[in-house]
């Protein structure tokens, strides 16, 4: 199967940081080629992602982030080169909308972000042609009346991560600077189970500046210290040595790729049962749900847990092969429908949501 795979300007792919969309369609790109298909993406030019890349594009450009004008450039000059595959799957907001995409070829997308109500018309407008991917039941949960062709979790490639003993002392956050990622909820969640904490985090844009300013550096201390943001291996070994990962997001995350990259090297995690936390977290196994109250008692509890099965629940479930299997098994289906002239994705919805029950 020769596959289009399109991401925005803003971050390189695989990112060098931040950037989780980058993270997730640079391990798709990977196993999709490691078994057998042509892949082509498109991004910016200094991305690293060792498949075929469409030439010409500019290097990366995070300072232009969520800027209409530099999204719509990317992808018209992405569809423009896009005319020798067979299906184009678009991590973009405004590609599945562009009105002037190549004939004859099929249109996946994904939903990355949050489906709210707001956005919801746009996906339903997309729904007309293209083929939409959920990234949990929660999220596809949000609104009502929009056709969803799957709902496939993410994954990751686990020949980078390694198994840690969870031995150093502590346990971790690891996120973004603001209130939704539930950063003071961590802290509170370790002082009251008397764990040091140690915390790595992007904190990039103003208001992530002034919430640090302003609310997160008077609440540290000599056992609770912020490390900022951190590399992939600094922060696998982080979450390596940890006894936890605490988690108390504050907002329905469509998904969270930090809990499942926790889970591979080994670490249980605690999580409020928000979003796709409990999609995620096996309670009493591989970590466990609960308010923030409960999530200090539930530290005295991490003892108990298998870091076997930690890694081996991501290994079964969130695994980069298997999420390539899943996203493939959809194309052929799109496509099948696409040459029989219906529109992607139409009539898939019941059938993934059967065999969601």
């Amino acid at each position: 199967m020769r596959i289009g795979l399109i991401v925005g300007p803003w971050f390189t792919v695989p990112p060098e940081k931040y950037g989780g969309t980058e993270r997730v369609v640079d391990a798709l790109a990977r196993a999709l080629s490691d078994a057998g298909h042509d892949v082509l993406l498109a991004t910016a030019a200094d991305s690293t992602c060792p498949v075929p890349q469409i030439p010409g594009f500019g290097p990366s450009t995070a300072e232009d982030l969520g800027q209409s004008f530099s999204e719509l450039g990317h992808v018209i000059k992405a569809y423009a080169q896009m005319g020798d595959v067979d299906i184009i799957h678009d991590h973009t907001l405004a590609g599945p909308l562009y009105a002037h995409r190549p004939e004859g070829i099929p249109v996946v997308t994904t939903i990355h972000g949050p489906l709210s109500p707001s956005y919801a018309p746009l996906y339903r407008d997309m729904a007309q042609d293209t083929a939409i991917i959920a990234i949990s039941h929660d999220q596809c949960s949000r609104v009502e009346d929009l056709e969803i062709s799957a709902v496939i979790h993410h994954g990751i490639d686990l020949s980078a991560v390694s198994v840690g003993a969870g031995t150093g002392g502590y346990a971790c956050f690891v996120g973004r600077v603001c209130p939704d990622k539930g950063l003071m909820e961590a802290i509170t969640i370790a002082r009251r189970a008397d764990v040091p904490l140690r915390i790595a985090a992007k904190m990039h844009a103003k208001d992530e500046q002034e919430y640090f300013r302003d609310v997160v550096q008077p609440a540290l201390g000599p056992r609770t210290e912020f490390l900022g943001e951190l590399s992939d291996p600094e922060k696998y070994e982080l979450m390596g040595n940890a006894s936890a990962l605490i988690n108390p997001i504050q907002w329905h995350e469509p998904f969270g790729l930090v809990m499942i990259e926790a889970l591979a090297t080994g670490t249980p995690v605690l999580a409020t049962p928000m979003g796709a936390a409990p999609e995620i977290v096996r309670h009493g196994i591989t970590g466990f749900v609960g308010s923030t109250p409960d999530l200090a008692a539930c530290m005295r509890r991490i003892p108990e847990l298998s870091r076997e099965a930690c890694r081996r629940s991501v290994e079964e479930s969130f695994s980069a092969q298997r999420m390539a299997a899943d996203h493939v098994e959809l194309y052929a289906k799109v496509m099948e429908q696409f040459a029989t002239k219906p529109l992607p994705g139409r009539g898939l919805l019941q059938e993934n949501q059967r065999q969601a029950l």
